[in-house]
């Protein structure tokens, strides 16, 4: 998705100059010079579909071109904001580096050209779909962040393109962010034909996106803009009149920028507008089998939420979790390195429709034998597992110093934002006397004073090395209300390594001013009993997997680690804090 990952200087420096902010979500997908082009081996053609309240979705198809007509193969459809001709993200392109081209040549969207090659769709006998969400390419009508209209814009395409008299009426669906979620929406409402799904790297609660806990990231308020702006840009000046006028055509409601703009500034997580978004309260016990990524470290679609999503499905599942970021599975720097660092995505994902699509038996398409959960943790080894958190992590409980800091929006939690670093109220392990292996989501129960509303709170997890280095595992922010609060909130779960002679750190402070907007309050904020849990393996892991070190990893291991003054550590060491048991050995794991 848009609006999310950049450095708040750039962000301000750029709005200044009334350049739109489209960051890592369009960098990473440029897929081929051209907005538009036809696939080798297929035939292009388009189609609208009309929904029930008069909305009329664009969509482009590729078919197999050594199949007659009438040929009837399964279809795998992707629906989101990015298809239009004239480019993914409208005429801020050239700032991301994507293409735009308002006179490129007809033919359908490159943004999954990669995939529809690259995983030889058409040689394979598959049938593959572009929608555009309503208000965005080709369609008529509103976008709505996901809200009630797009949810009715993926069920009315998915049943659409099963009931074509070219499809065997069985429907997968591909996406990487706003396209994976979208993904989601098909999971949690199951439309006719829906088979399977693969999401890369998508939010599970729209909200999410903008907020944690009422505090908003930096993206919260440019975030709704760039995409009235993308909904705004037609198409090529090869395509209709037609296509041309919808996404801009505005009167099913009338004000719709502004509408949209409006209804997301509320940061309150409970109301109706908000509740309608919460993908994960809506997939909770879907059965539609799902392949999905997540990267630990992501800075534009985060964790927040991906593995309750993930672990409330009864369906068949199957995901990477690793350390990288808004990237997709098959995709490399210029030397040909995989960002991920897993070599067969396409073989995998194509494994996962060829059996839940096209219905093949596993003998033919045998996802029985590529891992449940294939997991990169810190050390940039992969294993296997069967659940994450896996089923053998553990809470360790770990009492917090108690103290108070100024709510003052300066603290930034890695380096990458700059200093000042390490400001607020530490709590420190003793040094490790063995290595521990951090696997789950940690929580957090404290009581927080403020003598005034809107007051801050960010809890931080760092792996401290034996020269006082802090790399951040895990974040978390809270809005306070005036008086005591009794808070109570998830950070973001990863998988991480620490070794002996290592500590573990924990830090109460007002902000991570690299990662979300904070209003300072200038208050002094209260912190009393104080808990996190945190979860250890039980069980040692040594086999691993094919799988080699993603790109983000290396790079963030060296840009965010910032250092500890030995006087600070000394001071904050806790004898309370428990150390993590050794771990077992267990089977052949």
């Amino acid at each position: 998705m848009l609006g999310q990952g950049v450095a708040r200087s750039t962000a301000i420096a750029a709005i200044a100059a009334g350049v739109s902010i489209l960051v890592a979500a369009a960098q990473a997908d440029v897929q081929s010079t051209q907005t538009t082009k036809i696939p080798p081996g297929a035939k292009w053609s388009q189609a609208y579909i009309k929904e029930k309240d008069g909305t009329m979705l664009h969509a482009d198809i590729e078919r197999p071109a050594q199949l007659p007509a009438s040929a009837r193969t399964p279809v795998i459809l992707s629906i989101g904001p990015y298809f239009n001709h004239s480019g993914q993200v409208g005429p801020a392109a050239p700032v991301e580096g994507v293409p735009f081209d308002p006179t490129a040549a007809k033919g359908p969207s490159t943004r999954f050209y990669d995939f529809v090659t690259g995983a030889h769709l058409m040689q394979r006998g598959y049938t593959y779909v572009m929608v555009d969400l309503r208000g965005f390419g080709g369609s008529t009508g509103c976008l709505d962040w996901a809200g009630p209209g797009e949810q009715a814009d993926v069920k009315a395409a998915v049943e659409w393109a099963a009931r074509q008299p070219w499809s065997t009426g069985r429907v997968g669906m591909y996406g990487k962010s706003y396209d994976a979620v979208t993904g989601l929406i098909g999971v949690a409402l199951h439309p006719r034909g829906l088979r399977a799904v693969v999401a890369q790297e998508p939010v599970y609660d729209l909200y999410r996106y903008l907020y944690m806990n009422r505090v908003r990231f930096v993206n919260s308020l440019a975030t709704p803009a760039l995409y009235d702006g993308i909904a705004a840009t037609p198409g090529t000046t090869g395509d209709t009149l037609a296509y041309n006028f919808s996404s801009i055509n505005d009167t099913q409601k009338p004000g719709c920028p502004a509408q949209n703009y409006s209804a997301q500034q509320d940061p309150n997580h409970s109301s109706p507008y908000w509740r309608e978004r919460d993908l994960i309260r809506k997939a909770r016990g879907a059965r539609t089998p799902l392949f999905m990524t997540q990267g630990f470290i992501e800075d534009n679609t985060k964790p927040d939420g991906a593995f309750n999503f993930f672990n409330e499905l009864v369906g068949p599942r199957r995901a990477w979790f690793g350390m990288w970021d808004h990237v997709r599975g098959n995709e490399r720097t210029t030397t040909g390195r995989l960002k991920m660092g897993r070599r067969g995505w396409f073989d995998e994902v194509m494994r996962w429709y060829d059996r839940y699509v096209a219905g093949k038996p596993l003998r033919k398409a045998a996802v029985n034998h590529d891992p449940p959960i294939a997991v990169e943790s810190s050390n940039g080894k992969w294993r296997s597992e069967k659940a994450w958190p896996p089923a053998d992590s553990r809470g360790l409980s770990i009492p917090l110093r108690s103290g108070s800091y100024v709510d003052d929006g300066q603290n930034e939690g890695t380096s990458e934002g700059g200093p000042p670093n390490g400001e607020g109220i530490w709590t420190f392990s003793r040094p490790l006397p063995r290595g521990a292996h951090f696997a789950g989501v940690p929580h957090v129960a404290l009581d927080a004073s403020a003598g005034a509303p809107d007051g801050n709170l960010v809890v931080d997890v760092y792996d401290i090395g034996p020269k006082g280095g802090a790399v951040l595992i895990s974040r978390g922010a809270y809005l306070l209300d005036a008086g005591t609060n009794h808070v109570r909130y998830d950070l973001y779960g990863d998988d991480w390594i620490l070794h002996k002679r290592h500590r573990i750190g924990v830090l109460v402070t007002s902000s991570n001013a690299e990662w979300w907007a904070h209003v300072p309050t200038g208050q002094s904020i209260s912190i009393g009993k104080a808990r996190i849990t945190l979860e250890f393996l039980r069980c040692g892991r040594r086999r691993t997997i094919q799988g080699q070190k993603s790109v983000k990893l290396q790079s963030y291991l060296g840009d965010a680690r910032f250092p500890v003054d030995p006087a600070t550590i000394a001071a904050a060491t806790s004898r309370k804090f428990p150390i993590p048991k050794r771990e077992r050995r267990c089977g052949n794991r």
